[in-house]
């Protein structure tokens, strides 16, 4: 069994689907919205909103999508980008 699970199984939450959307809602834009402050604030926003993100996707498709596109944008990136090597010029 996998933290979330437990964590709903403790609260009582799984007779509950619209509380417990609305509490992971809450605490998943609160963390999102933390991140986007530390883009222009000292701190690692390129960790915290991801994070705030997969938060949200426990419960809601529209998040899942989101990661899942950036994840493949970040793979295309990676592809393309000659990380760590000289650019060849041609």
């Amino acid at each position: 069994m996998n933290w979330y699970a437990r964590w709903v199984n403790r609260f009582g939450l799984t007779n509950r689907p619209r509380v417990r959307k609305l509490i992971v809602a809450v605490i998943g834009i609160t963390v999102v919205l933390f991140g986007l402050a530390l883009t222009v604030l000292p701190g690692p926003a390129v960790l915290v909103v991801p994070l705030g993100l997969a938060i949200l996707a426990t419960e809601f498709a529209w998040a899942r999508r989101l990661i899942r596109r950036g994840g493949a944008v970040l793979g295309h990136a990676r592809r393309r980008w000659p990380w760590g090597k000289q650019a060849q010029p041609k």
